[in-house]
């Protein structure tokens, strides 16, 4: 069997890849580098030139190939890598009838627990997404993304009491069965972060996640041994050799590859591997994902010893549903595995066709009281 075509579909945010063998066997995978995916199409497409005519089934010696090509680092190539691997995975799960989590090493778990990501908004619109998160669709797990856009314009005292209030309200509206995860989006500075975590411990947050830049691991590890609440961070990362100064010092608890930016199913799975040695747990970084790297997700949820959970957001609208011939199912707030060998899920190129692609929206960057660019 050899590689016969390698197709690049951006649509939307992300960038879908298509591997086509000469037998008509064929695997799909999907680049969650969402700021500029065809950006991704056109490494994906070069790339392609080195595929062509070679072997579906040795994934490991053409992720080195290309990922040691000139040794270029970026989210644009890794996620062009990623949706290549996740396609050649796809194909090879076809060819033997067995789901990708199958090859990977079987079953860890039978469903993939779900973290719902709260919409945005008021408080009481934040409160009541939450009230109908847990009451009405059945999710075990949530994440509130705590600091919103306004909050830049707000000075500090105001602003940290409002962080407070949004957290307290929630925790009281979904009570202590439920687990709530903080998401800060890299949005302070470590001072005003040790406070908002302070005040934040007795409501018992799941994590505060990425609540500075991150720009250097050495800060986000200096950060964490400061508070008592369990952080996570990662989904700027792409390579084992980055998540590993994450965990070779006490620190960071969970880490949040993406397998459509942190090298596929190959290199997600060693990150997994090198945070279960260090007892970390994998919290994958899944939203603003496409339905095929959700599925692909869900493919490593099943195999991965140390998957806690993956963030979710529903996908039943024409943005993701006609894209697929399905979507993955929640049920009870878990995410379910198809039965069906690969990934288990096909490209609709028609819908696809209707979704052209589109680029990060940089009009209306965050901005301080004084005009100056945020962190973020």
């Amino acid at each position: 069997m050899k590689i016969e075509t390698v197709e690049a579909i951006p649509a939307g945010s992300a960038c879908y890849v298509r591997v086509t063998a000469d037998d008509g066997t064929s695997g799909v995978g999907e680049s969650t580098f969402f700021g500029w995916p065809t950006a991704v199409g056109e490494i994906v497409r070069s790339f392609g030139d080195y595929l062509q005519g070679r072997d579906p089934f040795d994934v490991e010696h053409h992720w080195l190939a290309l990922y040691r090509a000139f040794s270029f680092r970026g989210m644009a190539v890794t996620g062009a890598l990623s949706a290549i691997d996740q396609a050649l995975w796809d194909l090879k799960g076809k060819h033997f009838e067995v789901p990708v989590w199958q090859l990977l090493g079987g079953r860890a778990r039978r469903a993939v627990r779900a973290m719902r990501v709260l919409d945005t908004g008021t408080l009481e619109q934040v409160v009541e997404a939450s009230r109908a998160a847990v009451h009405r669709d059945g999710y075990t797990a949530l994440k509130v993304i705590l600091f919103q856009h306004d909050h830049h314009g707000v000075r500090q005292a105001a602003r940290i009491a409002d962080l407070v209030a949004r957290f307290a309200a929630i925790r009281e509206t979904v009570g202590w069965e439920i687990d709530v995860g903080v998401e800060l989006h890299r949005n302070m500075s470590a001072g005003d972060a040790v406070m908002l975590c302070e005040e934040i411990a007795p409501l018992r947050p799941l994590f505060v996640e990425d609540p500075i830049p991150p720009d250097s691991v050495a800060a986000m590890r200096a950060f964490a041994g400061r508070v008592s609440v369990p952080v996570a961070a990662g989904e700027r990362n792409t390579t084992i050799w980055e998540f590993a100064e994450y965990l070779e010092r006490p620190g960071v608890n969970y880490i949040r590859p993406d397998v459509g930016t942190a090298g596929g199913f190959t290199h997600v799975k060693k990150i997994c591997a090198l945070a279960e040695a260090f007892h970390a747990g994998i919290i994958s970084h899944s939203v603003p994902s496409g339905p095929v790297a959700v599925a692909a997700h869900v493919q490593l949820g099943m195999c991965v010893p140390n998957w806690e959970l993956q963030e979710h957001v529903p996908q039943d609208a024409p943005r993701w549903t006609d894209l697929v011939d399905h979507v993955i199912e929640v049920r009870d707030g878990y995410l379910i595995a198809p039965e069906r060998p690969g990934i288990g899920i096909e490209l609709d190129d028609a819908g696809l066709a209707g979704h052209p692609p589109v680029s990060v929206d940089l009009s209306d960057p965050p901005l301080r009281e004084d005009g100056s660019v945020a962190i973020r």
